[in-house]
């Protein structure tokens, strides 16, 4: 495989865990301005009562215990500037900067790609052109083109990595490829600031948890990621535009019911099979992930307390909100959560 796709290939699987490329080139409009004013009723509908939907910079206290959590974005903008300047002097005070994945399973992530490629690439069974239709296996091969791989790749490569390829826009592929994999994201620009102050940096997970989050999809689930996927990657730039702009507002959870209601409309599903995908994408992406990093973060912190420290959390922002978001999580372990933004 050319080096420049493996690197892609690379930075995508690392952007479920938390890195990124630059996205600050990408071009296209914030679909939130054009939409119907009976969808933006119902988006807001469904925000009421989402536990801290708003915002994106927190502090956890319990006694003497401090957690400091950031929500990030897993690409370039220079947006990020603000808030990479308010957490410095924090994460240098900081026992250790916690993130989903840290420079050594990053390193570990792309050795094995580079040395196993059946761990995105089925070498049996039935190809994607045989599983889906005639119609979908066209608009498929069309959109993975435009994000650099060329059909006869997309063909056997394992369905919810191509889902997960659907929903990057072609301009970020493009600066995966040029930057060959170097993350810029938020996460990667905390974890320099912490190099630079000598603080630890922790992984909150195994370099090979993106592995395990959809092992035992049955065939069937494995062809409706992608096809929930395929009509939003069309317009993925506008796409990109639309959910980095309610980041940057604080407006974290508007962004997981815009892509709710989007499918509702664009997808092809029905609505009782775009829930199903969504709370599948949720509970792996997301619920499964949040409980599992809670132990590493009472751990780091009662550890930090004892050095009159606190530690710093960076993560993806929709990992914070919602009854299973991180920040419920905490509080249901004594935490006072305190927004700092």
């Amino acid at each position: 495989m050319p080096k420049p796709q493996l690197a892609v290939i690379a930075a995508a699987f690392v952007l479920v865990l938390g890195q990124g490329a630059s996205g600050a080139s990408c071009e296209g409009r914030n679909l939130f301005d054009q939409m119907p004013s009976d969808r933006l009723r119902a988006i807001k509908d469904a925000l009421a009562g989402v536990p801290f939907r708003n915002g994106l910079l927190f502090e956890a206290r319990r006694d003497d215990q401090l957690i400091t959590l950031v929500g990030t974005y897993h690409f370039d903008d220079p947006r990020h500037r603000p808030m990479i300047d308010r957490l410095r002097p924090i994460i240098a005070e900081a026992d250790s900067l916690f993130v989903e994945a840290g420079p050594e399973e990053e390193a570990r992530l792309s050795q094995a790609l580079a040395k196993d490629p059946s761990l995105m690439v089925s070498q049996t069974g039935a190809t994607l052109p045989e599983r889906l239709s005639a119609a979908e296996w066209q608009a498929l091969s069309e959109a993975m083109a435009d994000r650099g791989t060329p059909a006869v790749i997309t063909a056997r490569m394992r369905p919810w990595y191509v889902a997960m390829m659907l929903g990057i826009s072609p301009c970020m592929v493009r600066a995966m490829a040029e930057q060959g994999g170097d993350a810029g994201g938020l996460d990667q620009r905390l974890v320099e600031v912490a190099q630079e102050a000598q603080v630890p940096v922790r992984a909150l997970e195994p370099w090979d948890t993106v592995f395990s989050l959809f092992a035992d999809l049955t065939p069937q689930e494995e062809l409706d990621m992608i096809r929930a996927s395929l009509p939003a990657a069309a317009y993925a730039d506008d796409y990109a535009v639309t959910l980095t702009d309610a980041y940057f507002a604080g407006d974290v959870w508007k962004i997981w019911e815009f892509g709710r209601f989007d499918a509702y409309a664009n997808s092809g599903l029905s609505r009782d099979e775009v829930d199903r995908q969504l709370n599948l994408a949720q509970s792996r992406l997301m619920d499964d992930r949040n409980e599992s990093w809670i132990a590493p973060l009472l751990d780091g912190a009662v550890d930090a307390s004892a050095e009159d420290r606190g530690i710093v959390a960076a993560f993806g922002a929709l990992h914070l909100p919602g009854e299973n978001g991180v920040l419920s999580l905490l509080q249901q372990e004594g935490f006072a959560i305190t927004r700092l933004d």
